[in-house]
């Protein structure tokens, strides 16, 4: 839009003595454009002189002239400063503040997202506990009648356990069983271990016990219990005792980490075992990364752990409290891959035993069954492997004693078996049913500390531990 002031200086526009105002005309010019005339009549003249170049009277129009651009200014919205400017400048604040208030608004969207992630993730974790089959334990089957008396085989022809073994009057949906070896078939190898606990025979002189070294496992005491959890993030953990200490820790000091949270990290010590059942820790560090899951394990003063989600396993110097040490585990699976039938993201479980340092896990080349690793103390490098035939997933919890594997059949049956066992000496695995309590039903953790000779467990928010007798070498 074109806007034109016209102001009457000659007599043209017909000014006239009579006119006391001025007046608007608005109409298209002809080239089409919308064009405004304004008409100021003059005070004094009566015609308009064709000589009129300055003086008073020409002075005024201007005024006048000027007066009208500023009133137009403001019609238009181009004024600069005054009550305008101030408006702007409001206009131009509040502007500013939205974008900040936007800003904060898709902070707290990205916050809100975080934790509905989170409580997705718990709620399938929830979903896959609550879905987790538990497997009834048969009674004991008379001599006469065969442990592999079942209609039911799974692929490639293997033997099925005789606690999946059908009954009459029950029917079993073989796809809802979570044993590996329905999705492994084909490898006669592998074993699938039976459950029942079985009379044991009294140890021959070659095996009766030998209390000054090692030996191979002949039985487990009973459970003894020392303390209950607090809250539910001790519903599984790990507890420990250094079975070859060094300053400034004594051998009598306990160590405790609940593994129950996605960002575990606290390791609490205790004087001695008084203590830990009284629930008085006297030391409380904050670990560097966090833990993942019940595999550590403590030994000459350092505590080795698997960091979350990784195969990295760290060596923590308790003396300077630091990492003294990492490395992968080579090929290991981790964070649910090959965990141990309880899941929890088990697998990888570190131990100690009379020979060193042991870590149990599984890889993708070994297809699920156990390996078992010896490693460097100081610098957690591999010393040697071995591959057994008993799947990671198939039981429930595994332990070293004198260069010897054994296995845990169940981690919810209250009398269940140690049920495998695995000699690195020799490289040769046999089934052997050893009677195993789960007083609590929930056995997370089960570790051997030979400096005390038991075993060390968490079953169900409770601290317990075994007697083991070993036979003669």
């Amino acid at each position: 839009m074109w806007l034109l002031l016209s102001v009457c200086v000659f007599c043209l526009l017909g000014c006239s003595a009579g006119q006391d105002r001025a007046t608007l005309w608005r109409g298209n010019d002809h080239s089409g454009r919308c064009q405004y005339t304004f008409t100021v009549p003059s005070p004094s003249e009566t015609s308009c002189s064709p000589t009129v170049s300055g003086g008073p009277e020409m002075e005024g129009l201007k005024a006048r002239l000027s007066l009208l651009e500023v009133l137009v200014a403001r019609l238009t919205g181009g004024e600069i400063g005054g009550p305008g400017a101030g408006l702007q400048e409001a206009l131009t604040q509040a502007m500013g503040e939205r974008i900040l208030l936007q800003g904060e608004k898709a902070r707290l969207e990205r916050d809100v997202e975080g934790l509905q992630r989170r409580m997705e993730e718990m709620r399938r974790e929830t979903e896959r506990l609550q879905s987790r089959p538990c497997y009834p334990q048969s009674p004991l089957l008379p001599p006469s009648i065969p442990l592999q008396d079942s209609g039911l085989r799974p692929a490639g022809g293997a033997g099925v356990p005789s606690h999946l073994v059908s009954r009459p009057g029950r029917q079993w949906d073989t796809g809802s069983l979570r044993d590996p070896a329905w999705q492994y078939g084909g490898n006669p190898v592998l074993q699938e271990l039976k459950a029942e606990v079985t009379e044991i025979p009294a140890p021959s002189p070659e095996g009766r016990e030998d209390s000054t070294g090692c030996g191979e496992l002949i039985s487990i005491g009973e459970p003894v219990s020392h303390r209950k959890a607090d809250s539910i993030a001790g519903k599984y953990g790990v507890w420990m005792q250094d079975p070859e200490a060094v300053a400034p820790y004594g051998g009598k000091m306990v160590w405790r980490i609940d593994t129950v949270g996605s960002e575990v990290r606290q390791l609490f010590g205790y004087e001695d075992i008084d203590q830990l059942s009284k629930g008085f820790p006297s030391k409380v560090l904050l670990l560097p990364e966090p833990v993942e899951s019940t595999g550590a394990t403590l030994y000459r003063g350092s505590l080795y752990y698997q960091r979350r989600r990784s195969r990295t396993l760290l060596r923590y110097d308790l003396a300077s409290e630091s990492i003294a040490a990492r490395r992968d585990l080579p090929h290991a699976g981790f964070h649910g891959q090959f965990p141990y039938s309880w899941g929890g993201y088990t697998d990888v479980d570190l131990g100690v035993d009379e020979q060193g340092l042991w870590a149990v896990y599984s890889t993708n080349k070994a297809k699920g069954v156990i390996v078992v690793s010896q490693l460097d103390p100081h610098s957690l490098a591999v010393k040697r492997s071995w591959e057994t035939s008993i799947r990671k997933t198939s039981v429930a919890n595994a332990f070293v004693i004198c260069g010897r594997l054994y296995t845990v059949a169940s981690y919810t049956a209250a009398n269940t078996t140690i049920n495998f066992m695995f000699d690195t000496a020799t490289g040769q695995g046999k089934e052997v049913a050893l009677p195993f309590r789960n007083k609590y039903r929930y056995n997370s953790m089960v570790d051997y500390n030979h400096a005390q000779r038991k075993l060390f467990a968490w079953d169900n928010f409770h601290i317990v531990s075994y007697d083991v007798r070993l036979g003669r070498q």
